[in-house]
């Protein structure tokens, strides 16, 4: 669930409550508050996530080959000296 159905799902909870209740204003500053934390906890969505990983994937693989370049550039060195 991302955030934005969170904070609506709460929302809709809150507004079912503050028609129940005289906090007419419970579900504006709810929501504002919901948003305001959620945007402090520095959240990303799934898609972000799983992009970044496979970047991570094809960096660590590139760092797998460039060392095995460097391995053998310095294997022929030792060889022609």
């Amino acid at each position: 669930m991302n955030s934005h159905n969170l904070i609506d799902d709460v929302s809709k909870k809150l507004a079912e409550l503050a028609t129940k209740t005289p906090l007419a204003d419970l579900e504006k500053n709810a929501r504002t508050l919901l948003s305001s934390l959620m945007a402090r906890a520095d959240l990303i969505t799934r898609e972000e996530f799983d992009r970044q990983t496979e970047l991570l994937g094809k960096t660590r693989q590139r760092l797998s080959d460039l060392e095995d370049r460097i391995k053998q550039l310095e294997e022929q060195k030792i060889r022609q000296t």
